[in-house]
């Protein structure tokens, strides 16, 4: 077996060999960033060499993941899988199984194949009534048709809650079972994973003008919690307000500075809303003189302009969609999350980007958002997922920001040049029968997420 392989892959691999001899189906939880692809391709490599497959099918949520797939499985059996003449197999989306004619599918009653499934928690059930339409090509074309299948899952459950394809649960409990699990709190043991730090921006004096036809009102809030749960400002509205936004760059920015002083290409990610909202921040990075890439589903050669993004010294790359999951920019240290999407799935899957270890000098990973209370919540759980020494929700003091600084505008956190403030009390809720503004957020302490060598007994006394 190739001697790069870290542990885990390993044991894994050995595992999933044992494991083959009594049941064709093995289910790999792997935490993002561990190198869930190298392993199932150096996998496929031991059974082609045993003479237990002839062919390598594989499946993936995104053209990008599949591009990933082609180019390690490649480089691991030194044969091609890209489905032409000499492969040694192929490797698809989901979508595009819809796509395969029946001449495709009876490969898998001529040929002996191993099936890999990526992200599999995208295919959904257990039988053909529970399942989407991605699960149940895998019930009905593939399950029982072929010689193994290796499921693969960084975040292996369901915004719906329906059961995952392939996957096997307790009874009563309905509990998962892994045939092999690899969570964040072995990766960051073993030196596989950075070890996340997760800020939290909140601001204990919200300031809300709302503008009716014959009158205004205005209302303090303690903290953008009960900003968004006592007035009609959305959680959205607030990802546009540009103070919002000038505010979390703002952070991201100087804390990218910082590691750049110890990696000099390390890169941030900005996540987005949506097209409009991606070129709204862009123009931000732009006006501070940072230097930015941008990538939507519309982006004519995303593909290309992800690697090119990859392999260049380029600060930020601003994403609607495109590097939530499975696309591997090992640089990524830094992520400023506006996205509106609130699902836990997700947030594991963003902060998975900037988790990849590349080296000793690259062990922190930095992911700054807004203090809602769901993506909290979500921050807090992942302290469950660390070992014990490692977590501490902490109050960190936010000094006073320098006027017209980037960070100018809610609990202003650091000062960088080059950039003009924007006009206080921006609207928000246009076309609305009244209008409602916010006014400068005022210099607060926001919380910290961070994991380093402190006792979890503080953060239980700090929640």
């Amino acid at each position: 077996m190739t001697s790069s392989l870290r542990d885990w892959q390993r044991r894994c691999i050995d595992t999933a060999l044992e494991h083959f001899l009594s049941s064709p189906h093995f289910f790999c939880q792997a935490t993002p960033g561990a190198g869930k692809t190298r392993m199932a391709a150096e996998l496929a490599r031991c059974l082609l060499e045993q003479g237990k497959i002839d062919l390598v099918l594989c499946f993936a949520p995104s053209c990008q993941v599949v591009d990933g797939f082609r180019s390690t499985f490649a480089a691991v059996l030194g044969k091609r899988l890209d489905g032409l003449l000499g492969a040694v197999g192929a490797a698809y989306t989901y979508q595009a199984m819809d796509y395969r004619d029946e001449a495709f599918w009876r490969l898998l009653d001529d040929y002996r194949v191993f099936a890999v499934f990526d992200e599999i928690h995208h295919c959904a059930g257990h039988d053909p009534l529970l399942s989407n339409a991605w699960g149940q090509q895998i019930l009905q074309r593939i399950q029982d048709r072929a010689a193994f299948t290796l499921a693969l899952s960084g975040t292996p459950w369901r915004s719906d809650d329906r059961a995952i394809a392939l996957a096997r649960y307790s009874s009563p409990e309905g509990h998962l079972i892994c045939d092999y699990r690899y969570g964040l709190r072995e990766a960051i043991a073993d030196g596989v994973c950075r070890v996340p730090r997760i800020v939290l921006l909140d601001n204990q004096k919200v300031k809300l003008t709302e503008e009716l036809e014959t009158e205004s009102t205005v209302r303090l809030f303690p903290s953008i919690a009960k900003l968004l749960g006592e007035s009609p400002v959305t959680f959205e509205e607030l990802l546009r307000h540009d103070e919002v936004i000038d505010q979390l760059l703002g952070l991201g920015c100087a804390k990218l500075d910082e590691l750049r002083q110890i990696k000099p290409d390390a890169a941030g990610l900005v996540v987005a809303t949506d097209i409009e909202h991606a070129q709204q921040i862009v123009q931000a990075l732009e006006a501070s003189g940072e230097g930015c890439r941008v990538v939507t589903n519309r982006t004519p050669n995303a593909q290309q302009v992800i690697n090119a993004f990859r392999h260049s010294d380029c600060r930020w790359i601003v994403a609607v969609g495109m590097i939530s999951e499975g696309t591997d920019i090992p640089r990524l240290q830094v992520c400023c999350y506006l996205s509106r999407i609130r699902t836990e799935l997700h947030y594991r899957q963003v902060l998975g980007r900037v988790l990849r270890r590349m080296g000793e000098s690259d062990d922190q990973a930095w992911l700054f958002m807004l203090a809602e209370p769901t993506l909290r919540r979500f921050a807090e759980r992942i302290a469950d997922d660390l070992p014990d020494d490692l977590a501490v929700l902490s109050r960190v003091k936010m000094p006073a920001a320098s006027s017209g600084s980037m960070a100018g505008g809610m609990g202003a956190t650091c000062d960088i040049d080059g950039c003009g403030g924007r006009e206080a009390g921006q609207s928000l809720g246009a076309g609305l029968a009244g209008a409602y503004s916010l006014g400068d957020f005022a210099a607060e302490p926001s919380y910290q997420v961070s994991f380093s060598q402190h006792y979890r007994q503080l953060l239980l006394a700090c929640l």
